[in-house]
């Protein structure tokens, strides 16, 4: 092989490492799009945002969704705080169980169970940081009782998780999951002073 011949195979190969290389920073940058797309596209379909949806058992190869712990019931509900702030109530008579408030990217923002939330059960509101400025003009009666979790997020997530014992108490569970609340926050008229 002739010199020229060599020096034309280097960069051809040079060449095609770079092409290489730009596809593979382009991949890896807009994959993380794609995938929270098709992330709130699948909660979508779990059913109507701002209301708990109780998951099905989870049983290999059918998740509804991924990393779910197959031991424990789950309820998910979405939300777009655009609509307004979110209140989020439950009461599950279980050994354990935990709520982890997620973004729209699905990191973990907020998360507690029945030993941290003080009373052992959830009573917590969701909302903006201008939300929460309307908010202190016309507090809710019980607005000491709720956990506030001020966020910058506009979208996001809830996973209710609460740990199944046996068979019998799946069905308990399930019941307890189903009476969870996640629901647009109501003010009454503002107090006069």
């Amino acid at each position: 092989m002739s010199r020229r011949n060599l020096v034309r195979i280097a960069l051809y190969s040079l060449a095609s490492l770079l092409l290489a290389g730009i596809i593979h920073i382009f991949v890896v940058l807009t994959v993380p799009g794609h995938v929270r797309a098709e992330a709130f596209a699948r909660l979508a379909r779990i059913g109507a945002d701002r209301t708990f949806h109780v998951l099905p058992a989870v049983a290999p190869g059918a998740e509804t969704l991924p990393m779910l712990d197959p031991e424990m019931g789950h309820a998910l509900c979405w939300f777009r705080l655009g609509d307004g702030p979110v209140r989020l109530s439950a009461a599950v008579n279980s050994p354990f169980w935990s709520m982890a408030l997620f973004n729209g990217a699905g990191e973990v923002v907020y998360s507690l169970n029945n030993r941290t939330s003080g009373s052992g059960e959830l009573a917590m509101l969701v909302l903006t940081t201008p939300q929460l400025s309307i908010l202190r003009e016309n507090p809710p009666d019980n607005l000491d009782e709720l956990i506030v979790i001020e966020t910058d997020q506009a979208e996001g997530f809830v996973l209710l998780r609460a740990f199944v014992q046996d068979r019998p108490s799946a069905g308990l569970i399930s019941k307890a999951l189903s009476g969870a609340r996640c629901e647009t926050l109501r003010t009454g008229a503002p107090k006069s002073s």
